[in-house]
């Protein structure tokens, strides 16, 4: 039976839910395909279809989310690329009002990443928000990306919580449905990961229009609880 007089542990990912992922696009979508252009002497039209295609061929593999194996593949230094546009790096809207709610009301806030290692350490030193979560993992030290049940099972071995109350949010689909399958219920999206693209209006998920729209969320539940 599960322990309801507990709050249930909230889960988040970081590029796209927590943080702004217009940095990201702008990194690996913009600024990439010029640095490649110039280090390879093609055109740039030349350098994004040849990156289009690395992205293809890695994307939700663990290397997709590596800088180092990155760097080496396309002969650009990724990391030194991102601290030099570091300025960019931005919380989402909401974010640290939501994280100091949730703070507050004694709920355990965890983030579960994609980001490398290096990736992680550097947007957590840019948006000072590591002092929010309990616990803060990266997938490359789980040795499988969020898509993959067995990065859910590694990690609930590692750092055990309630799956059934357990909330978890994410701005990916493949990963939600990765998490769905291990069992995590309370699974949740984000309307517009980018505040420079498109607004998502339909998902198999519940939809966050606004970050703090999950505090009236998990008061409902509360509510249901008490009542129930």
């Amino acid at each position: 039976m599960p322990n309801y007089s507990e709050k249930p542990t909230i889960i988040f990912d970081m590029d796209g839910t927590l943080l702004d992922l217009a940095y990201d696009d702008f990194i690996w979508n913009h600024q990439l395909p010029i640095r490649y252009a110039a280090q390879h002497d093609c055109t740039l039209e030349q350098s994004t279809q040849a990156l289009f295609q690395f992205y293809q061929q890695h994307n939700h593999t663990l290397n997709w989310y590596s800088t180092r194996f990155w760097s080496a593949k396309v002969g650009v230094d990724t990391l030194a690329l991102q601290h030099e546009f570091k300025h960019k790096v931005a919380l989402r809207a909401g974010c640290v009002e939501l994280l100091q709610y949730l703070k507050a009301q004694g709920y355990s806030c965890w983030i579960a990443t994609n980001a490398d290692c290096e990736g992680l350490k550097f947007k957590l030193e840019q948006t000072q928000i590591a002092h929010y979560f309990d616990v803060i993992i990266s997938s490359e030290l789980i040795g499988y990306a969020k898509e993959n049940i067995e990065f859910w099972q590694k990690l609930h071995a590692l750092h055990p919580f309630s799956i059934d109350q357990a909330y978890f949010i994410d701005d990916t689909e493949k990963v939600l449905k990765g998490a769905e399958k291990f069992g995590i219920q309370n699974l949740i999206t984000i309307a517009q990961p980018s505040s420079k693209g498109e607004i998502r209006t339909e998902s198999p998920y519940p939809i966050l229009q606004d970050l703090t729209d999950l505090i009236a969320m998990l008061k409902q539940a509360e509510d249901l609880k008490i009542y129930a």
